[in-house]
């Protein structure tokens, strides 16, 4: 019997055409444009499902994806997205909330200008700790018994990562990303045989709801008009037309005086002129709409 060629794949290993299959699937599929600089990239992504499965070459791979095995299609996307997240991760965008807009909803509230319902998307939730401290955030000032109805969408491209989201464990070093009121009010630490983890309280589980999308799709099949949009480090992936129709979409779910929240290196200057900057990476809508195409 002849044993499998587990050779070691090496940069080398993948051609400038194989590539260039890859590069064009990925963007097509999710709007992520890897330049040539990420072929080592690639490789260190793609390579375990290469040898788990047996083959030994990039063309071998790229024809079992394209060729109907969805299943396999979507391993290989969970491979290429980058899921790297903290518990309130850009905490001046935290900051920012608390000392001005969550005033500001309240008082509306107590005017009777606007209902006591936030609604909020998490437009790339990975593991789910952005969703949460989410959560935890308009909890701490918005409680429930007092009326207030809280809505969070989490989405993201990758099957893995909603599945770790919905489960809401973590190990227990994360903790200290949290601020120790938060952590008290809503995180449950584990123990005997979940020593060493935390899990999200049943009250910060109850507001979120868990969903598969891709930002890169022509229309997002989600229903309502956000309060708030957080988008964080995804559109660095994105070329600058996918950038362009990522953001008109997003903005079009957008709440009139909503905000949309970018990633510290992301910028909508020369993006669009549909949002107007209210701090760096806080954006609200400037009044003039266009189509998402």
């Amino acid at each position: 019997m002849m044993g499998v060629d587990h050779r070691r794949v090496t940069p080398q290993s993948i051609t400038d055409r194989e590539f260039g299959l890859f590069q064009a699937l990925i963007h097509r599929e999710t709007g992520i444009y890897l330049p040539p600089a990420k072929k080592a990239l690639l490789v260190g992504r793609l390579s375990r499902r290469l040898r788990e499965m047996g083959l030994t070459s990039f063309a071998e791979y790229y024809c079992r994806v394209v060729e109907g095995d969805d299943q396999e299609r979507v391993r290989m996307i969970d491979s290429i997205c980058t899921n790297e997240t903290h518990f309130f991760r850009e905490p001046g965008q935290f900051d920012f909330l608390r000392q001005h807009i969550y005033p500001q909803w309240i008082r509306e509230a107590e005017s009777r200008s606007r209902p006591k319902q936030i609604m909020v998307w998490s437009a790339a939730c990975s593991t789910g700790e952005e969703p949460y401290s989410i959560a935890m955030s308009l909890l701490s000032h918005f409680p429930l018994d007092t009326g207030w109805q809280i809505e969070i969408l989490a989405t993201d491209l990758s099957t893995r990562v909603l599945e770790k989201a919905r489960n809401a464990v973590w190990p227990l070093e994360k903790s200290r990303e949290i601020p120790t009121p938060y952590l008290k009010q809503f995180m449950l630490r584990g123990t005997r045989s979940q020593e060493g983890v935390m899990r999200a309280g049943p009250e910060i589980r109850s507001v979120i709801r868990f969903h598969y999308l891709n930002l890169n799709a022509d229309s997002y099949p989600v229903s309502g008009d956000f309060d708030l949009i957080f988008c964080r480090n995804v559109m660095i992936y994105f070329n600058a037309e996918t950038r362009r129709r990522t953001v008109v979409k997003l903005l079009n779910h957008l709440n009139p005086t909503g905000h949309l929240l970018l990633g510290h290196a992301e910028s909508l200057n020369g993006v669009t002129d549909q949002a107007r900057c209210v701090i760096p990476t806080v954006y609200s809508p400037s009044g003039v709409k266009k189509p998402p195409g």
